[in-house]
């Protein structure tokens, strides 16, 4: 056999030394190369779920700001222009200061009020506060719990009661990003006021006792629960907070738990707030409950003395 011939040149022979030394290289590591791209893959993956939970936690949170602004200034301005009538002291005079006996002037019996403003889908008609989340704590009711109104911030079930009124006001409230207005309740205790203004009203609820302090409930030494007790009758197992599945609707029904959108002659005036359970998760629901204590007919100059408790 006659041998192949040496290659002619420089060029030649670089050319026939790399063709060499690629012929015998080892094969390419592919699981490693495998390994390579899965976990670029992953971590691309994973700045993509950073950058959705921070736009979920924080600038949601800034658009439901911005709108819930609105809401309220949208608010403020109707109250503020409505007619002056005996049963609205929203007026225009000057403002003086209500205290002493001066404000249990302003105490009324809710069953002798009327809701006396409009209430439209999209629209804020009410404010809740709830002090002890702090002074600050405050936020316009929206009318409707599609998504688009609690975006803007708490949102009234529409088929329940109005403030005030025998059955059950209830409201839900995103717990976490857009604005996250319920994101606390966890942290409510049993007689923290709950309360709701209207454009003629203010009106006190009060959270129920929980579940494990209905035996034996004594309001003795806690002077915000002299008006707070376990409920009877229909109401038995309504407690101050409840977990629950997402379709309990019952919950939020004229009496929690009964399967009956009639409110009974002898109802009480009940205030139900519900939010996502656990933090994070929508897996449950949790539900506040609680009753109304006290009224306040509105007039310039005075807040109720519950806002302060803190």
């Amino acid at each position: 056999m006659t041998p192949d011939p040496e290659p002619a040149t420089r060029a030649e022979r670089r050319r026939a030394a790399e063709a060499a030394a690629m012929a015998t290289a080892p094969k390419r590591d592919v699981v490693r190369t495998v390994a390579r791209g899965l976990g670029q893959t992953l971590i691309s993956l994973g700045v993509v779920v950073l950058l959705f939970v921070v736009y979920e936690v924080y600038v949601t949170d800034i658009f439901s700001a911005a709108k819930q602004d609105t809401a309220t200034e949208k608010l403020d301005e109707a109250w503020q222009t409505a007619s002056v009538t005996e049963t609205s002291a929203v007026t225009e005079s000057a403002v003086v200061t209500v205290s002493g006996d001066a404000v249990e002037q302003l105490v009324q019996n809710p069953a002798t009020r009327t809701p006396d403003y409009p209430v439209a889908y999209g629209d804020g008609f009410a404010k809740i506060y709830i002090p002890a989340f702090g002074s600050d704590y405050s936020y316009t009711i929206i009318e409707g719990t599609d998504p688009d109104d609690l975006d803007t911030g708490p949102g009234h079930y529409p088929d329940t009661q109005l403030p005030g009124e025998q059955g059950n006001f209830a409201i839900a409230g995103h717990r976490v990003s857009k604005g996250s207005p319920f994101n606390e309740l966890g942290l409510l205790s049993s007689c923290d006021a709950l309360v709701v203004e209207t454009k003629s009203d203010w009106f006190v609820y009060r959270v129920l006792p929980m579940e494990n302090e209905v035996q034996g409930w004594s309001a003795a030494g806690r002077a915000n629960c002299a008006d707070v007790a376990p409920l009877g009758g229909e109401y038995e197992g309504v407690y101050g907070r409840e977990i629950t599945v997402p379709s309990d609707y019952a919950q939020v029904l004229p009496v929690p738990h009964v399967e009956s959108m009639e409110v009974p002659a002898d109802a009480e005036r009940i205030i139900t707030l519900t939010t996502c359970h656990p933090q994070f998760s929508d897996a449950e629901r949790m539900i506040v409950h609680g009753v109304l204590v006290k009224s306040y007919a509105k007039k310039a100059g005075f807040t109720p003395p519950e806002l302060a408790e803190g």
